[in-house]
């Protein structure tokens, strides 16, 4: 047992893990905003001119790149975030 204690402090694994848990809630959320808000407001008259309901639908002759597009705008908005992160830290 003490020496799984070690590994655990040697290693930072736990902190590794709390890193991996707020990191994964950070992008939960990034996708939210992104999804839910962002999104909605910037391209409603899109929406509305391709009678769509949301980005992931776009579509053409099978290939959905509504769901590249937004995976892009949350890629960049996570790494804009991170970079202020780590610029400020």
């Amino acid at each position: 047992m003490n020496e799984f204690i070690g590994f655990l402090q040697d290693f930072n694994v736990i902190g590794i893990a709390v890193g991996l848990v707020m990191a994964a809630k950070v992008n939960e959320f990034v996708n939210s905003l992104i999804e839910d808000v962002v999104t909605p407001l910037l391209l409603a008259p899109v929406f509305k001119r391709l009678k769509i309901e949301k980005l992931e639908d776009m579509s053409y002759n099978g290939v959905l790149y509504g769901k590249a597009i937004a995976k892009l705008i949350s890629f960049i908005v996570v790494a804009v975030l991170v970079f202020f992160f780590i610029k400020k830290v």
